[in-house]
C-alpha cells in the first residue's frame, strides 16, 4: 500500500493507543469490578468508605411521622398525598439536630412550579389542575386561601363544616 494509506492508520493506531494509555492511569483498577465478575456503573469497592460517609440530604416523608403524625396524616388523605415533605420543605438532613433547620416557603412561586395550568394533558403534570397565575390573585400568596396540607379552598371547607 501507499503512504496515504499507512499514515492515517498509524495515526489512529497512535490516538487509540494514546487513549488506552491514558485510561490506564485515569481509572482505577477496580472500577468496575465485583465478587460476581464485571459490571457497569461507577461502583468500586475501594471507595465504599468515601460513600458511607456522604450524608444523606434527601430522606422520605416517613422520617417526619416520628414527630409530625398530624401534618404527617393530613397530607396523607390529601390531594398532596403523592409529594413528599421534602418538595417544599427542603432537605431533611439536618433537622433534628437543627429544629429551624427546615424551612416553611410560603411564596407563590413555589405553588405554581406545579399549579400553573398547562393546556396539554400527556403527562402526570398536566392532570394537576392548574391556574393562570396572572389572573388567579396575583398580588396574594396561596397560602392566604389554601392550607398546603390539606389544599382545598378554605370557603369550601367552611362550607363543609357549616
Amino acid at each position: 500500500m501507499k503512504n496515504h494509506v499507512w499514515r492515517p492508520l498509524f495515526v489512529a493506531m497512535a490516538v487509540v493507543g494514546c487513549i488506552l494509555f491514558v485510561r490506564t492511569l485515569m481509572v482505577p483498577s477496580d472500577f468496575g469490578a465485583h465478587e460476581r465478575g464485571y459490571m457497569y456503573g461507577w461502583h468500586r469497592k475501594s471507595n465504599e468508605a468515601e460513600w458511607k460517609a456522604v450524608r444523606v440530604k434527601y430522606r422520605t416523608a416517613k422520617v417526619c411521622w416520628g414527630c409530625h403524625k398530624d401534618k404527617y396524616d393530613a397530607v396523607r388523605n390529601s390531594a398532596h398525598s403523592s409529594i413528599s415533605c421534602e418538595n417544599c420543605h427542603g432537605p431533611n438532613y439536618d433537622h433534628p439536630k437543627d429544629p429551624l433547620g427546615l424551612s416553611i416557603d410560603r411564596t407563590r412561586s413555589l405553588c405554581i412550579r406545579c399549579h400553573s395550568y398547562l393546556p396539554y394533558k400527556a403527562s402526570d403534570r398536566g392532570g394537576i389542575r392548574g391556574i393562570n397565575p396572572e389572573t388567579h390573585f396575583p398580588q396574594a400568596e396561596c397560602v392566604l386561601c389554601h392550607i398546603p396540607h390539606n389544599p382545598k379552598p378554605m370557603n369550601q371547607k367552611r362550607e363543609a363544616t357549616s
